[in-house]
């Protein structure tokens, strides 16, 4: 989700939330719409739970492309492991891998016991309640730690319209590949009759060992006048031992509606990003785990992220050098050069027009998440990435969003407009990844200077590291000046407010 970076939640904008202390996020929801969720974005807490949901609809002065559902349903789907976040976190320490999860949870349940061999009676599960007749808008997310999930609805078509802020060409889908981090919206009609209920799947992608395949997420979907439970197989999952391509060209036919409207009365497809000249390049390239001073670690570009104690965008403002190098290699290193642990950033510029180009060169899927923006998913395929393959981008109705899958052994482009300044953190979604350096932050300077384009530090920032002299104890108010703010009308400015205890938390 779009907003200043002082409101990111991540380390290299704001301190952590000191255990016992809340803090308040106030953000603009200027031009977006959609469905997006939030979490907590230190040392694998998310895998302990404590996301949620965002949803922001459209204005009523702009039209929504479809006929309003009778019902909203948001689904979070996610492996889960039954160790602790700080157990997991433990054993990347150790430079052991997480290995299969436990279970695929969806809204935090337990799988429907669709099979007596594998999963235990007696445990919760999710039932999601419908009429017959009714269409539905279902928001899936995936909210997991490293698994890239196939979600399906059994004898249901999914009517895809919207992916994490943009409305899409409407098509149906049998099933949809869900990759870490993202999320989408579909329309199902209860079309079907109601001899039994159905069931709704997320079941594991691109993974090897046979363990997994016995790890499914399994809810009900149950019509108002059911007249049985789910029983039998599953819906199969995609069979695409001989067709490689599949889940690419499933992501490929992602278009956008550019006859929408979004946040604004214009469609979406008036910014004709196709025409604008590319002002800066660079080529992101992750490989398998390396070894650096004794420890497992990820890259990019052979750089793996280290965190300082003060985050970057605190030292820019205070003027403190060292604490970070603005000197990210923006196009991958030589293959001989020493990986190397870094606190480092790219240097973009403001109002330029990016290209980032993802090269995956490891063997797992990797899904890749910018802060504070939107790009244009304009390309993606296997091999290297070379510039010939320009001539072959999506320069139209390429989709617009913030999370996109880099598929083994492929290469994904996405263009941006860098309209927001600020500092940005560049990540894989995947928490183990994340956690062993496979991430880098972009730094968009006002060439202005401070307090010129960007919203000024917030009253209730918080200081550690070389600024820790500057915290001052935390008051405790009883106000509700946390509630959200703002329903009157457009030209007030719409906030929304969330206190979360302990973690800093970030949108996604």
């Amino acid at each position: 989700m779009r907003m200043n970076s002082w409101q990111d939640g991540v380390t290299g904008t704001n301190c952590p939330i000191p255990p016992g202390w809340n803090w308040t996020y106030e953000f603009q929801l200027k031009d977006q719409i959609g469905s997006f969720f939030y979490f907590p974005s230190l040392g694998l807490q998310r895998a302990a739970g404590g996301f949620g949901p965002i949803t922001v609809n459209n204005r009523a002065t702009v039209p929504v492309p479809f006929d309003q559902p009778h019902g909203d349903i948001t689904l979070f789907i996610g492996d889960w492991y039954t160790k602790g976040h700080v157990e997991l976190r433990n054993m990347l320490d150790d430079g052991q891998d997480l290995g299969a999860p436990d279970a695929i949870l969806i809204n935090g349940r337990a799988p429907y016991r669709y099979d007596s061999a594998l999963v235990p009676d007696g445990l919760p599960y999710e039932i999601v309640g419908v009429e017959p007749g009714e269409t539905y808008r279902f928001r899936v997310h995936n909210v997991g730690v490293s698994t890239s999930l196939n979600f399906r609805i059994q004898n249901h078509n999914m009517r895809l319209v919207e992916t994490e802020g943009t409305y899409t060409n409407q098509q149906n889908y049998a099933d949809l590949d869900i990759h870490v981090g993202q999320s989408y919206s579909f329309l199902v009609t209860m079309d079907q009759n109601a001899s039994t209920d159905y069931y709704i799947v997320a079941s594991p992608r691109f993974v090897g060992n046979p363990r997994w395949h016995e790890v499914a997420g399994v809810a009900v979907l149950q019509y108002s006048n059911s007249k049985g439970r789910a029983s039998g197989s599953l819906p199969d999952a995609p069979d695409d031992h001989y067709d490689k391509y599949r889940s690419m060209n499933q992501a490929r036919s992602i278009r956008m509606n550019t006859s929408a409207g979004a946040a604004r009365p214009n469609p979406q497809g008036s910014f004709h990003y196709g025409s604008i000249n590319v002002t800066q390049t660079f080529v992101l390239k992750n490989e398998q785990p390396l070894s650096i001073g004794g420890k497992r670690r990820r890259t990019i570009n052979r750089v793996s992220y280290s965190p300082p104690e003060t985050p970057l965008r605190l030292a820019d403002l205070h003027n403190l050098t060292g604490v970070y190098a603005a000197d990210f290699p923006a196009t991958p290193s030589d293959d001989d050069a020493p990986p190397r642990v870094a606190s480092s950033a790219l240097n973009a510029s403001y109002k330029g027009f990016l290209e980032i180009v993802f090269q995956n060169n490891d063997t797992d899927v990797q899904t890749y998440h910018l802060d504070g923006y939107s790009f244009f998913v304009v390309g993606m395929d296997y091999g290297e990435w070379t510039p010939d393959r320009r001539s072959e981008y999506n320069k139209w109705d390429a989709i617009s969003r913030c999370t996109t899958q880099v598929f083994p052994g492929g290469w994904t482009a996405v263009l941006v407009s860098l309209d927001n300044v600020g500092v940005w953190n560049l990540r894989a979604e995947r928490l183990d990844d994340w956690y062993r350096g496979q991430e880098v932050y972009v730094k968009v300077a006002d060439p202005l200077g401070y307090n010129i384009t960007e919203m000024v530090v917030p009253d209730n920032a918080l200081y550690c590291g070389l600024l820790k002299e500057r915290q001052k104890p935390q008051v405790h108010e009883s106000n509700s000046k946390s509630s959200a703010q703002g329903d009157a009308g457009w030209s007030n400015r719409l906030l929304a407010t969330m206190i979360l205890v302990v973690a800093a938390v970030i949108f996604s």
